[in-house]
């Protein structure tokens, strides 16, 4: 799953970088569509399927300020 987050991210670079040499050269519409379907796929595609590997296996609840955690804390700081 980490080789295909790697490859999306590389494509997506590369797609903005395409899109930047056709701004360049006098195709600014054409240029636009690319930076933004890469952008989209970055936003809709590449961070949702990051967040799941990264989040997999661990709770939510550790992350949390809860009473628990918080009396946790205050215990660390005490020693």
């Amino acid at each position: 799953m980490k080789l295909v987050i790697k490859i999306l991210a590389i494509s997506i670079l590369i797609a903005v970088g395409i899109g930047f040499y056709f701004r360049m050269n006098d195709d600014v519409i054409l240029g636009d569509r690319i930076i933004g379907i890469a952008v989209l796929a970055s936003a809709f595609i590449l961070m949702p399927i990051f967040l799941y590997v990264r989040w997999k296996g661990k709770k939510l609840s550790d992350y949390t300020l809860t009473k628990e955690n918080m009396d946790k804390m205050r215990g660390n700081r005490r020693e």
